[in-house]
């Protein structure tokens, strides 16, 4: 079961271009310095019913404006199995963009046999824990300098984006 701690219909903070931000609950990370940690807790919020799914879904179509979906947390990947079931409906649904925050490396997710089959569906990961200690407020939609902005195509890497 997922849950969902907020959403942000336009945000300019969470990627590229104009963004309707999924910030969902549930993160094992407890990054130090975390800008969120009201999320570790993993039934923080309401419950992602399918009803609230669809009304997502058609908050996010019915905004010509959108250049795309971020989701975040909280460690979106935090419950695989049903975090896979919501982000494909999303996809196949709005045909957005999708950039994703989990704080895991690539590397970790495509050696996860429960996490891997998610990639598919995300453009861009920001992946990578949280590190206080590299924290720079001089780079594009990461907290610290040790996460990268990596473009995929069906779960492969295609380039990192250096911003």
């Amino acid at each position: 079961m997922l849950y969902l701690l907020q959403t942000y219909p336009e945000t300019i903070a969470d990627g590229e271009g104009i963004r309707f931000a999924i910030y969902l609950s549930g993160c094992n990370h407890y990054c130090k310095g975390c800008h969120n940690p009201e999320s570790w807790n993993s039934t923080a919020g309401t419950v992602l019913t399918d009803e609230l799914i669809t009304d997502i879904i058609q908050q996010i179509n019915r905004n010509p404006l959108l250049d795309g979906v971020t989701f975040s947390g909280g460690d979106p990947f935090f419950n695989p199995k049903d975090f896979l079931k919501f982000i494909r409906r999303v996809k196949e649904e709005t045909k957005q963009s999708m950039w994703c925050y989990p704080g895991y490396t690539l590397e970790e997710l495509q050696q996860d046999s429960q996490r891997k089959d998610i990639l598919p569906y995300i453009d861009v990961l920001i992946d990578g824990k949280y590190i206080e200690e590299l924290y720079s407020p001089f780079i594009s939609f990461r907290g610290s300098t040790n996460q990268r902005i990596l473009k995929l195509n069906k779960g492969d890497l295609v380039k990192e984006i250096n911003q």
